[in-house]
């Protein structure tokens, strides 16, 4: 599948995450509720072949920057209970395929959290490439997945009356990505 029939506007070459204008958010239920949160620092490239299926990317997320706006929750998910940043810092993405399947477009790779890697896959968008007002041009993509935490080796939850727990195993990640060509 050429890149030019799937993506026009993108070509090939490198393109690097632009982080001021890019997501890496996560939804996860907590009691009733989804309780939403974000990444704020993370960096990443993305190799873009005339061959879409031997593009790659990658990316880098510092598990620190964690966010869902409640200190004392994230300092709790930022502990040895959950993410564990003293000893697992980083998260990380690498894929190892593009492919179609039905008119949806999946990016296949490995996701490393608390040194635990894991395939997932990512159903990607793509949402068009543009001029930005600099001189630059920008393309961008939404991509989803769902994991299940435990995968992971994250296991913490607390027990509620009847089967119900705090927290959902399942986790939404969720990518608004702008990336620069290089």
């Amino acid at each position: 599948m050429s890149i030019a029939t799937v993506a026009p506007g993108l070509t090939t070459g490198t393109w690097n995450i632009d982080p001021a204008h890019s997501e890496v958010a996560f939804v996860i239920r907590h009691l009733m509720t989804k309780v939403r949160g974000i990444f704020t620092e993370f960096e990443g490239a993305i190799e873009i072949a005339d061959d879409l299926a031997s593009s790659t990317a990658k990316a880098e997320i510092k598990v620190e920057s964690l966010t869902t706006r409640h200190a004392e929750r994230d300092a709790h998910v930022r502990s040895s209970d959950v993410l564990d940043i003293a000893n697992h810092p980083v998260m990380t993405f690498e894929s190892t395929g593009v492919r179609e399947e039905g008119g949806q477009y999946y990016l296949d790779g490995a996701l490393t959290i608390k040194d635990v890697t894991r395939p997932v896959s990512l159903a990607v968008e793509f949402n068009g490439v543009s001029e930005d007002p600099w001189g630059g041009t920008r393309a961008g993509f939404s991509a989803e997945t769902t994991i299940n935490r435990k995968d992971w080796g994250i296991e913490f939850n607390v027990p509620l009356k009847g089967e119900g727990a705090l927290l959902s195993d399942k986790v939404v990640l969720q990518l608004e990505i702008q990336a620069v060509r290089a």
